[in-house]
This record gives C-alpha cells, structure tokens and sequence, in this order.
C-alpha cells in the first residue's frame, strides 16, 4: 500500500470514529432531555406518549388523596386538568393550591403516573415554565370571559 492510501485510510478511520462517537453523544444527549407541558398541552395531545416528560401548574383544591404512600391528586392550569398518580413521599411544601411539577409518563387511561414530584420552595417562587403555562391560560380565560360578555350584551 501506498503511504498515500495509507494516510487516506487514516484520516477516513478518524472522521468515521468522530462520527460514531458524534452520534453516541446525541443519542445519549437525546434520551435524557425532559420538555415541560401544561395540563392544557397534555389535553391537547402535544405530550409524547411513553416519554418521561414534566407536567406543571397548580394542585387543584380539594383533589389530594392518600392511601398509604400512593398519592392521587389533580394539576391544573385554569383551563384544563390532569390527574397524577404519585407514589412516594411528598415534598413537605406540596400544598392544594400551590404550584407544582411533577417528571413521570402519562398512562393510556389519561392519569399522569409521576416518578418525581417537585414543590415550588418559597412563597414568591414558581418554575418559569408553570408560571408562563398559568400566564398563557390565564390570557385565554380573559379572552374567553370577554367573549361571552360581548355574546350576553347583545
């Protein structure tokens, strides 16, 4: 072989094992991203079926049950709500009323089944990502209220 082939088949070697390990790296990189959806996107259908993602917003009043370390509960963004399924031990600021964000899967029967339950940590926090959620359903209760009143006026 020629010093020239010789260089070729080397430099072909390296390019194909920085594409090999370019690959493993976002598939790595890929399995563990974790989007962030409202209870109204998960309603929507916008959530991914058999993937872990998070699911944010308020604890709905009233909708928190035991039974024993299973806990059922319903996140809600004003504009739609899901029900979660957690088993484990609650944050101690988990709270009906306050906001929340739970990592799991959703079931084919349309309960959350959450592996991870985070609690907002002070009384001035919420993840950005349930705060813009609440912000955004907050807009269409508005535009819809006005809706209605324009409707009823006439």
């Amino acid at each position: 072989m020629k010093p020239r082939h010789k260089r070729l088949a080397l430099i072909v070697g390296i390019v194909a094992a920085v594409g090999v390990a370019a690959a493993l790296v976002l598939d790595a990189f890929q399995s563990n991203l974790v989007f962030f959806y409202s209870p109204a996107q998960v309603a929507a259908k916008e959530a991914p079926l058999g993937r872990t993602f998070r699911l944010g917003g308020l604890v709905d009043s009233g909708s928190v049950q035991r039974d024993g370390l299973v806990v059922r509960f319903v996140v809600t963004d004003t504009v739609q709500s899901i029900p979660v399924r957690y088993q484990g031990i609650l944050p101690d600021l988990f709270k009906e009323g306050k906001g929340v964000v739970a990592q799991g899967q959703l079931g084919a029967d349309g309960v959350f089944v959450a592996r991870e339950v985070l609690a907002k940590h002070d009384e001035n926090y919420m993840p950005p990502e349930a705060a813009a959620a609440l912000k955004q359903a907050g807009a269409r209760n508005e535009k819809i209220s006005a809706t209605v009143v324009k409707e009823t006026s006439r």
